[in-house]
């Protein structure tokens, strides 16, 4: 199954360079399409077909972004995007997952290893470069503030690290993406559908009820340091965050 489902746009030499992305993926013939398709976009990119090679690459350079293919040959995808999430080193590089793997369980379990964003093969150049646009623009910081703190939760945006007084939260980065939108906008309601543009992205084409799971596990682990009554659902519109009584 060929990774594009439409022609490769023209790239052009007056384009200005907009971001360095590592391209990891075992079969060169898809290396090569996504390298053009990010250079006529204006990228720099360098490439890996194994994740020795990739690991090789992010130490002489550190990429802005990384699209890494699930099925590579050795350690699996999914594997390094778990390894890279754990490297303090490498927590902060953001990762989109590519793969032929399209069902809803196997987008999730993409999205809890640290994963960014999910494209789900054959996939056109137009979303692929769309995606790539919002994961970048989600990566920069919104705040300067690197330590929030509500209540008893408090949050470093730079380590992603969350503690409820002095304990430590579990949460995963999709997780702890939602609870730093939900802190940082309180009282507010937000439906299914604002709470993936705001935090999946605008492009993340990923179903309404992937929120309902991940503010399952996230009310889960608040439970345990009670504080779970802070996200509120709020009956036929959504969810807002508040310390006041639901």
């Amino acid at each position: 199954m060929p990774a594009f489902s439409e022609d490769l746009p023209a790239g052009g030499p007056d384009k200005r360079v907009s971001g360095n992305i590592l391209i990891v993926d075992d079969e060169p013939g898809i290396r090569q399409m996504l390298a053009f398709t990010l250079a006529g976009d204006g990228y720099a990119y360098s490439e890996a077909g194994d994740v020795e090679t990739a690991h090789g690459a992010l130490t002489r350079h550190r990429p802005d972004l990384i699209l890494l293919d699930w099925m590579l040959p050795g350690i699996s995808g999914i594997d390094f995007a778990r390894r890279l999430k754990r490297d303090p080193k490498t927590s902060e590089i953001p990762i989109i997952m590519l793969t032929a793997k399209g069902e809803e369980s196997d987008k999730i379990r993409g999205l809890d290893t640290g994963a960014d964003d999910y494209i789900t093969k054959p996939f056109s150049t137009r979303e692929l470069l769309a995606r790539v646009r919002a994961v970048l623009r989600r990566s920069r910081p919104e705040t300067d503030t690197d330590v929030i703190e509500v209540e008893r939760l408090k949050l470093d945006t730079l380590t992603h690290r969350v503690t409820a007084g002095d304990r430590p939260l579990d949460l995963s980065p999709t997780e702890f993406r939602l609870l730093h939108f939900f802190v940082t906008h309180p009282e507010r309601v937000y439906s299914r559908s604002q709470l993936l543009d705001s935090v999946w992205g605008d492009h993340a084409y990923i179903e309404e009820r992937t929120v309902d799971v991940h503010i399952r596990r996230l009310r889960k682990v608040l439970a345990a340091h009670q504080c779970d009554q802070y996200v509120q659902t709020v009956r036929s519109v959504g969810y807002r965050f508040s310390t006041r009584p639901d």
